[in-house]
């Protein structure tokens, strides 16, 4: 690996650790204030927002300028909705404008991998890029959930400032005042971040202009036989796995009867597995086999309904641990699949931000309806036979998809898989 890719590592790490400390604090913010359950669930899409709202327009900022500088305004923003949360915006709001900064981000942290590696490394980049983003989820929701825990909040609280009224009295305050830190070093590692040397592709001067190139772009990636599996394979994988981040908060509270601090430790456990799962999946899987995992999503839809059996702590953490290794195994070869198609089609920024509206609107979705579900008095329970019942009836379709293809479009299957295989072999 090149000695950039370290440098874009550590970036993502940081960044990727503080947003998901921030969601733990966020939620805490919220039940500490007094808000409704619906307001908590409500934060997964109010995440996606501007994913979806401005996909047209970040992946052409990300060809437009070099990647490095656009992950360190993205950061720029996430520390701008850490601040609001503190001079009093509705944590809802607060929290859409760092996903605003996460929108911005994702198409240069995925794009300039393509830029910066030949595509015979690129699904073990994504391996490790997933891999280390999953130990930074892992990290991230331990240590948010320890910032807002009593030892460690205590110790912050008990501060003081001479003559200088700081207006932070709450441990969920106290946690995402030390987390807009984290963001200030993950936007220090992106300032380190070396130019790839790739042209880049100027913006529109007419930003409406973008909306027709990316319904194209967006469209053309729905039409490419190869493309369309693993983008609605994707697409599935996260709309389902960005909701269950809360869903394991609201489970284990219901069924352990853990408290935010004990229950984010499980979503931690989860993480564990995706990290090996995806580990995995980079030394084994190569581009022009990456289809052979989308059986995997079967069995992790059928995982998550067996959720609902479990109310132990010792049969819990090494099923979640199963279930996350499924999704990591899953996700990261399709990944790679769905840039090298996308990078081929359109570039690297435009496919990603296509990527990233498909997913992040599937989390909209769902995240709205497990916000309005509960809203109605659906219980987590309830939450998880439905959304295990859509990921495996669904991952099921997909590969009824998948078979048509291989048989009605034999021909332009193979060649496509024919030149995955040949530049997982020589480039």
């Amino acid at each position: 690996m090149k000695r950039g890719f370290y440098t874009i590592m550590s970036a993502q790490f940081f960044s990727s650790l503080a947003d998901n400390a921030l969601f733990v604090a966020a939620v805490e913010l919220i039940r500490t204030g007094g808000g409704a359950e619906w307001q908590r669930a409500a934060l997964v899409p109010m995440f996606a927002l501007f994913y979806v709202i401005l996909a047209p327009f970040v992946g052409a900022f990300a060809d437009a300028q070099p990647k490095g500088k656009v992950m360190f305004i993205s950061n720029a923003i996430k520390m701008l909705g850490c601040l609001l949360m503190l001079v009093g915006t509705h944590p809802l709001m607060a929290y859409a404008v760092v996903g605003l900064g996460a929108a911005s981000y994702s198409p240069a942290k995925y794009g300039i991998l393509t830029e910066l590696l030949p595509a015979s490394q690129l699904v073990k980049a994504n391996g490790w890029i997933e891999g280390l983003t999953i130990a930074s989820i892992i990290l991230g929701v331990l240590l948010g959930g320890q910032l807002v825990g009593h030892p460690v909040s205590s110790m912050l609280l008990s501060f003081d400032f001479p003559y200088i009224k700081t207006g932070i009295n709450t441990p969920p305050q106290a946690a995402i005042l030390v987390l807009i830190f984290v963001y200030a070093l993950a936007a220090w590692f992106n300032l380190r971040i070396p130019l790839t040397g790739v042209e880049m592709r100027p913006m529109s001067r007419t930003y409406l202009e973008l909306v027709p190139d990316f319904l194209s772009c967006n469209s053309r990636l729905w039409r490419d036989k190869l493309g369309q599996i693993s983008l609605a394979t994707t697409t599935l994988f996260w709309g389902v796995s960005g909701n269950l981040k809360y869903i394991v908060l609201a489970w284990s509270a219901l069924a352990l009867g853990y408290s935010t601090t004990q229950a984010s430790s499980l979503v931690g456990v989860v993480a564990i597995g995706t990290a090996v799962g995806a580990v995995v999946a980079s030394m084994r899987m190569r581009l022009d086999t990456a289809t052979r995992v989308i059986p995997m999503g079967i069995a992790m839809g059928v995982l998550v309904i067996l959720m609902n059996y479990i109310h132990n702590v010792w049969v819990a953490a090494p099923f979640l641990i199963l279930l996350g290794g499924l999704g990591g195994f899953l996700v990261v070869p399709m990944n790679a699949l769905l840039q090298h198609r996308g990078h081929n089609l359109m570039g690297a920024g435009r496919s990603i931000a296509v990527q990233n509206f498909n997913e992040q609107a599937c989390i909209l979705i769902l995240g709205a309806f497990y916000s309005l579900s509960t809203g109605l008095g659906l219980s987590a329970f309830g939450a998880i036979t439905t959304f295990g019942v859509v990921v495996a009836f669904m991952m099921w379709m997909i590969r009824r998809w998948y078979k048509h293809n291989c048989i009605k479009y034999r021909d332009e299957i193979e060649h496509l898989l024919a030149i995955a295989r040949n530049d997982n072999l020589h480039g």
